[in-house]
């Protein structure tokens, strides 16, 4: 079974974080809910407290496949700010393992240099920080082992692209239809 983890700082995009979550545990693929701070406890940008799985300090990245990251603020510059996950980003990157940001996270990407002559895409606002990249308009974009999409309203696109990099396009297109997604 593949095994992702979702890093959430506080001033993370609720929708964006969960809607992922929620999408891979009913494909049956292992997400865990990090959080980079000391506390089980974050808070969205909007309010709502999430109690994450465990902390940075306790995921053994050896064990996982795709580092999944959230969007909203002050959530992407919380994430972006954190040098331990970002050292791990570049690792993953370095080896080909899957990557993939939502809304204003994908700007991380591109401010390491990891998206240079790759598509990408994120929140409209955000483009100017995909540095390198060939902006995509798309919900969302999959090039090699990185993924990105652009916003709250691209939440179940995004996670269900990223159960087809595990599961496989018949099984994203079956749990789409189990939610009734865009029937």
């Amino acid at each position: 079974m593949a095994k992702t983890a979702i890093f959430m700082a506080d001033g993370f995009e609720e929708i964006e974080g969960l809607t992922v979550v929620d999408l891979l545990r009913r494909a049956g693929i292992e997400i865990s809910m990090v959080s980079i701070s000391d506390s089980l406890m974050v808070k969205g940008s909007h309010g709502i407290k999430v109690q994450v799985d465990k902390l940075f300090k306790e995921v053994n990245f050896d064990e996982l496949d795709m580092i999944i990251l959230p969007g909203g603020q002050p959530g992407t510059t919380n994430l972006d700010n954190y040098e331990p996950l970002k050292e791990k980003i570049a690792e993953f990157d370095k080896a080909g393992k899957y990557i993939s940001a939502i809304c204003a996270a994908p700007g991380v990407f591109g401010r390491m240099g990891i998206l240079k002559g790759k598509k990408a895409c994120s929140y409209p606002a955000c483009e100017d920080q995909l540095t390198g990249a060939d902006v995509q308009k798309t919900e969302t974009t999959v090039d090699g082992h990185i993924l990105t999409s652009r916003g709250m309203g691209t939440a179940i696109a995004y996670g269900l692209a990223i159960v087809e990099r595990f599961q496989g396009k018949e099984a994203a297109d079956k749990l789409g239809e189990n939610i009734v997604y865009k029937l």
